[in-house]
């Protein structure tokens, strides 16, 4: 396959998938504690060894493929609820909870007490402590910035913090929730529960719409270098044929 029709058609997919990505963005700009993904592109040149380019292919190869995706860790804005259960984490902490396929962690602090006397997510996955759920008794809850529950003045229990070593891939799944690999989960040295506080999402509006134009433009350049591929291999067959 000539090279450079490889190179634009996996530029191309390249910039589908990461359309995708933008897409998911955008429509989670609104919700709570959401980790933005970027994308992020790798050369097709190294796969062409020591092939001579033309500009044309030249200039396709600078798209690249698609690597993958990175998840966005940084700090969303601080939103006041007066909630005293709205929690916010000051830090790269995650807190914990107990969904149905298992641990999860997640940013998203917008917890209530159950009918059962648990602290529960708004999906209704109970938040752990140190040793499982969390139980409460009936009354005001209060939460302090290092995770302790308290009801009336008495101590009913711990928050349990999760933080994790840089370059661990957390696997987002809804939400807001991520899984994380076996045995990843660190204490939380370096961060903070403030109280009667959401976090946005950590993306700007106007950078996403921005990252989608320029896909889309990208998109636009790559279907044309395609059909440019696509004349000269016909025009080339073609012209084999009628020497045949």
């Amino acid at each position: 396959m000539d090279s450079g029709y490889y190179a634009a058609f996996t530029g191309l997919m390249a910039r589908m998938q990461a359309l995708d990505v933008v897409a998911n963005n955008l429509a989670n700009v609104s919700t709570t504690g959401f980790r933005g993904q970027h994308e992020f592109y790798r050369a097709v040149t190294a796969s062409l060894g020591r092939e001579v380019l033309t500009p044309l292919n030249a200039a396709i190869n600078d798209y690249g493929v698609l690597g993958g995706a990175t998840i966005d860790l940084g700090q969303g804005n601080l939103q006041a609820t007066g909630n005293s259960l709205d929690l916010a984490v000051r830090g790269a902490g995650f807190f914990v909870v107990q969904a149905p396929g298992g641990i999860r962690y997640t940013r998203n602090g917008s917890f209530h007490v159950s009918t059962a006397g648990q602290i529960v997510t708004d999906k209704g996955e109970a938040v752990l402590g140190p040793t499982g759920p969390i139980q409460v008794p009936q009354g005001p809850v209060e939460v302090a910035p290092d995770g302790t529950v308290s009801v009336a003045g008495a101590v009913a229990g711990q928050l349990r913090l999760a933080e994790f070593a840089a370059g661990t891939s957390l696997i987002p799944e809804g939400n807001s929730n991520f899984i994380a690999p076996a045995g990843a989960e660190l204490p939380a040295a370096n961060s903070a529960i403030v109280p009667g506080m959401l976090e946005a999402s950590n993306l700007s509006p106007l950078q996403e719409t921005v990252s989608l134009m320029v896909l889309q433009r990208h998109s636009q350049l790559l279907e044309r270098a395609l059909s440019v591929f696509l004349d000269d291999f016909n025009r080339t067959a073609v012209q084999e044929l009628a020497r045949d």
